[in-house]
């Protein structure tokens, strides 16, 4: 694995409680900058989501909300001041920041067993919230696919089951590709590509890999598509498996970490999990006169074994962090993309920004 040319500035700031999942937020203005996080307490057993605000190299807390179940999944909307998280037990939860008053976090609708029935049972492991902030697709490991609607003035949600597995298949992600289509994926390096306008209850497109050396059993933990190239879907998932997956060649997929199903083998970022996936805007590609809709975007990975890298097709993956822990989630800004952010298995929270 080669090393970046230039070392990041880095800042560690260390919690009370295990971090489960960190995602930046949108700017409110050119001088803020906040970060949200879902917090578990493993001595009480008690889930909070904390909003803090980034500023001279500081992470201060503003304001708490606590749900009645561990979280799950977290995702906020690129550009409103929204939130959608889940829970290990079938609940779904809309956030509404700096709402009412600053720095606030107010809980805005949700769907919980008490109000409705069929959601979801047990884990939601997936959610992705549209960019207009209107719609929210959710995933299971139950097997169920849901499309969430925002009702009227956001007060209410409802529900419409787009597929249900009968327990028989298992979803972990879920990433909006358009404004009617997205992609899930799940056991089996599969992925599904689903458009909300095509009649029935089957993905459009879908595929079904054999990756990691034969191991059939392995998992997609993390999708990411670039909205400039909507027809290819960024995968990451067991063994250090990175793959992209183009509609336009829909059983080719192309190896970027890990062993392909042919037993090529690529450079190998990491030899656990890849915990998830993003395309970095940040990085530019080494080959930029010349590039091709066919060649993947420069991306970023965290994984099990605590590794941060950026991956791009064909070069030596750059080692940003080795941490002697998980590296369970990390988001990269999108306003400022020097900027990323991550939780660390050991309760702490690391920033690089990157020169």
């Amino acid at each position: 694995m080669a090393a970046i040319p230039q070392a990041p500035e880095i800042l560690r700031a260390p919690q009370s409680t295990y971090v489960d999942i960190v995602r930046w937020l949108p700017p409110l203005s050119a001088f803020n900058k906040h970060a949200i996080l879902a917090l578990f307490d493993t001595e009480t057993s008690t889930s909070s989501i904390q909003l803090h605000s980034y500023s001279n190299n500081s992470l201060t807390p503003q304001s708490e909300w606590t749900p009645p179940s561990r979280i799950s999944t977290l995702k906020t909307s690129p550009r409103s001041h929204l939130a959608i998280a889940a829970t290990f037990s079938s609940e779904l939860y809309l956030l509404k920041l700096f709402g009412y008053e600053d720095n606030e976090i107010s809980l805005a609708a949700s769907i919980n067993r008490e109000t409705t029935t069929g959601f979801h049972t047990g884990c939601v492991s997936g959610v992705d919230l549209s960019d207009g902030g209107g719609e929210c697709v959710s995933v299971g490991e139950d097997g169920r696919v849901n499309l969430i609607k925002l009702v009227g003035d956001s007060s209410n949600l409802s529900y419409q089951r787009v597929f249900d597995g009968n327990g028989l298949v298992s979803f972990r992600c879920v990433k909006w590709a358009s404004p009617t289509e997205f992609v899930t994926g799940g056991y089996g390096f599969g992925l599904q590509w689903w458009d909300v306008r095509k009649p029935g209850d089957m993905p459009v497109a879908q595929f079904k890999g054999n990756l990691g050396q034969g191991k059939a059993s392995g998992m997609v933990h993390s999708i990411d598509i670039h909205p400039s190239r909507k027809h290819t879907c960024l995968a990451g998932g067991s063994s250090g498996t990175m793959f992209a997956w183009d509609l336009r060649w829909q059983h080719k997929p192309i190896i970027l970490s890990g062993v392909s199903d042919s037993g090529t083998a690529t450079h190998s970022i990491s030899e656990s999990d890849v915990w998830e996936v993003q395309y970095d805007s940040y990085t530019k590609p080494s080959n930029n006169s010349s590039i091709s809709s066919s060649r993947i975007l420069p991306a970023m990975i965290c994984s099990e074994d605590g590794i941060l890298a950026v991956v791009e097709q064909g070069e030596e993956p750059l080692e940003l962090l080795a941490e002697p822990c998980a590296i369970n989630s990390f988001d990269i800004d999108r306003h400022n993309p020097a900027d990323v952010i991550c939780s660390l298995d050991w309760e702490s929270v690391v920033i690089l920004s990157r020169p």
